[in-house]
């Protein structure tokens, strides 16, 4: 048979997909990541302190995350993707210039809003790109790729905390952080663009209340909105606690990096996974699920080094139905209001977060983190149950 055209790779595709995976990387590539927990404990913040601090982290993202998707729709994706970066680097120069309780929480501010301003943008750019040259069923597996790149990053900052750390401290932390926000600044301005902002008296508002007429009429729409926290908030907001976890298996501060990597090689494995994790379908999916939430919870009672691979296979099949959830909701959603759907779904899981990360102070002032840990992994059987649930409420010809 003569191959058809459409088989040639797109050198368009591929300038947008390298940008992209560059971007993931340099985003992620944060020598800080598996430090910060410990430095915030080290300072001397207790437990509730280092939690309030995350809640404001995402109190700051979901004040902005809608406005700021609703913004990326009537502008321009692209610049959000640029000045995100920016602001992150300015929190974390609080974070080494001025080491205490009230820089952290600037800090996190800062960090909160730049991650607001990249939420929802990158999704809908990419998105809207490669339906823009007939490559719109790449998506889940291409951005599956660009998470693996980001935890590939995390796991290179990993390995490399512990002797930077050694060397320099954490000013030579810091700085190395710093230079990866400005080089993901840097990497930004590599997106094509072919989106023109909205225009009239009513550029601002029209994408709002596209996305939400959307949502109201169509009720996959809704359903697509409400698994992406669901799916996303409770182990993103465990994941700041990992460095704690590792560390209450009773091994030094020196060998948590380490150990964080096992878990992210997991979480990488899991986006890796993501393209052909298209094919599970609903049931597929909520079996994903609720094995993930066991085997998490599971892996952190063990309360050893080795239970830690089971906390690694939790976080891949969690990375798993993380993306293909956006990719879930991606298919369902126009172009209009995507950036700002998007956004809505990142509102979400901001709140929900929140919510884990009060409960999480409650249960870890009282018990260990392995039992907190496996609280909140049980509430991932219940998403799978929910998810099986509500099929049959759908019409057979709807998208899975």
């Amino acid at each position: 048979m003569t191959s058809t055209p459409t088989r040639a790779p797109d050198p368009r595709v591929r300038r947008l997909t390298t940008t992209l995976y560059g971007y993931a990387f340099l985003e992620d590539f944060v020598l800080l990541y598996p430090v910060y927990a410990l430095l915030f404990s080290d300072t001397g913040l207790t437990v509730w302190q280092i939690s309030s601090l995350f809640v404001l982290w995402s109190v700051t993202g979901v004040l902005l995350e809608v406005p700021s998707g609703v913004w990326a729709d009537a502008v321009s994706r692209r610049l959000l993707l640029w000045l995100g970066p920016l602001l992150t680097a300015a929190g974390f120069a609080l974070w080494v210039l001025l080491p205490s309780y009230g820089a952290f929480a600037a800090g996190f501010v800062l960090w909160g809003a730049g991650g607001a301003l990249a939420s929802g943008s990158l999704e809908a750019l990419v998105h809207d790109e490669l339906e823009r040259l007939g490559a719109a069923g790449r998506y889940a597996r291409i951005m599956g790729r660009a998470r693996a790149a980001g935890l590939v990053a995390v796991m290179a900052a990993m390995g490399l905390a512990g002797p930077v750390l050694g060397w320099g401290g954490h000013t030579a932390v810091g700085a190395a952080s710093i230079l990866a926000c400005l080089l993901t600044a840097a990497a930004a301005l590599r997106f094509p663009e072919h989106r023109p902002p909205a225009a009239g008296p009513h550029r601002w508002i029209a994408p709002l209340r596209a996305g939400l007429a959307e949502a109201r009429a169509d009720r996959s729409v809704r359903g697509a909105l409400l698994l992406v926290p669901a799916v996303g908030a409770v182990w993103g907001a465990l994941d700041e606690y990992t460095p704690l976890l590792v560390r209450d298996t009773g091994v030094a501060d020196e060998t948590v990096p380490y150990l964080l990597l096992l878990i992210w090689a997991g979480a990488t494995a899991g986006s890796l996974l993501a393209g052909e994790g298209e094919r599970l379908g609903t049931t597929g999916l909520a079996v994903l699920l609720a094995g993930a939430g066991l085997a998490l919870a599971v892996g952190s009672l063990a309360g050893t080094p080795a239970g830690l691979i089971l906390v690694a296979l939790a976080f891949g099949g969690f990375q798993t139905a993380t993306v293909l959830a956006d990719a879930r909701l991606q298919r369902r959603v126009g172009d209009t209001g995507r950036a700002t759907l998007t956004s809505l779904a990142g509102l979400g899981t901001e709140l929900a977060t929140v919510a884990v990360f009060g409960g999480y102070a409650l249960l870890a002032s009282q018990s260990p983190h392995s039992t907190a840990f496996a609280v909140f992994a049980l509430s991932y059987p219940v998403t799978a149950l929910l998810l099986v649930l509500e099929r049959p409420l759908r019409s057979p010809g709807g998208i899975p």
